[in-house]
């Protein structure tokens, strides 16, 4: 009878309905198998006193999640960004894989908290990335169960929408220049920068060099893969000799 029922009313007669729910928050939309999602949330800490034919983890799933999100992230950047360079793209895709974000992104979408581990693994799970290797092999769960467009459309509505900004990383985190401009216009002096060289690199890429001055006196270089990035770069450069300046 209950068969005939609506998903979210069959549920209620589903011995993992809390689990169901739970997913639910994090997804958008309820799992069609959730065995995928449960052995993405299961790290390999839990088999230690498992029989080795029984034996479970998200391992497989996190090698499958890191290949699918590579893969939609470059989709996603190469489209953003149609006059971007390979290196630009690659940089932008690097940042958004990053250990350090990917950690970050499991906390915010709630995927830590049902994370099924090792009790002395739970007090470290910064320190080991378990975090971010859960969110990768969650995405590959998700992919297994409704396949890549359900995937994509998971990436760009929970992770670039709600936990990373794209274009504030496309424009290289623009703090050092204003920082450098702050200090600038406080102190009274002139800041100018100057594009040294672009060359072209054995991929193809072009790369800037830049240098920043400061009254005049050459006080930083940078290089990246845009005029932008290498006078951030050399703003960053001259902003550790100007506070190492402020330190004495």
């Amino acid at each position: 009878m209950t068969a005939y029922l609506p998903l979210r009313l069959r549920l209620f007669f589903n011995s993992k309905k809390e689990s169901f729910f739970a997913l639910r928050r994090i997804l958008g939309f309820f799992p069609k198998n959730i065995e995928y999602y449960e052995k993405a949330l299961r790290h390999r800490s839990t088999n230690q006193n498992i029989k080795i034919g029984e034996r479970q983890s998200n391992e497989r799933l996190e090698f499958l999640g890191d290949a699918v999100l590579n893969v939609i992230i470059s989709d996603i950047v190469f489209k953003r960004y149609d006059d971007g360079n390979e290196g630009f793209l690659t940089q932008i895709r690097s940042k958004i894989v990053a250990r350090e974000t990917l950690d970050r992104i499991a906390v915010d979408l709630g995927i830590v908290e049902l994370l099924v581990l090792s009790p002395h693994l739970k007090m470290q799970t910064k320190k080991n990335h378990v975090s971010g290797n859960a969110l990768e092999a969650f995405i590959g769960a998700i992919y297994l169960d409704r396949g890549y467009r359900k995937t994509k459309r998971f990436i760009e509505k929970k992770i670039l929408k709600t936990c990373v900004n794209i274009d504030e990383l496309a424009e290289n985190d623009l703090n050092y220049k204003s920082q450098i401009l702050e200090w600038a216009q406080k102190n009274r002096v002139e800041i100018k920068y100057e594009l040294l060289d672009r060359v072209t690199d054995e991929w193809h890429n072009h790369i800037f060099y830049s240098l920043i001055f400061l009254d005049g006196a050459p006080s930083g270089k940078g290089s990246g893969f845009s005029k932008k990035q290498s006078e951030q770069e050399a703003a960053k450069e001259a902003m550790k000799k100007v506070n190492a300046l402020q330190a004495q």
